[in-house]
């Protein structure tokens, strides 16, 4: 599944395109391969105080909301990824979260 990513920065706009290679649902996480300006395995679940994203090989995670809320996301990712992986990681769930039902 091919994505958009954007980035607006004052007057500034860049885009992107990041891909998600491979997604599993294990039923209270699922497991998320993107390809994109750097390779991101990503872990999103959720526990008993809410959503969360792990990025192991980033050593990072962080809370976050349904994955629908994109700004939301972007926000608290942008935090423990910085700019361009944050933004690709909250993209990569906006578009899955048609998928990711728990």
């Amino acid at each position: 599944m091919i994505f958009e990513c954007v980035s607006k920065t004052g007057h500034r706009t860049e885009k992107w395109q990041g891909e998600i290679i491979y997604f599993k649902d294990y039923g209270t996480y699922c497991e998320i391969k993107i390809e994109s300006r750097s390779s991101i395995l990503v872990i999103f679940g959720k526990t008993s105080r809410g959503r969360f994203a792990c990025m192991p090989d980033f050593g990072v995670g962080c809370y976050l909301v349904n994955p629908s809320d994109k700004f939301w996301n972007t926000e608290q990712l942008i935090r423990v990824l910085g700019r361009v992986d944050g933004i690709t990681v909250a993209s990569a769930l906006y578009s899955l979260a048609d998928n990711i039902k728990f």
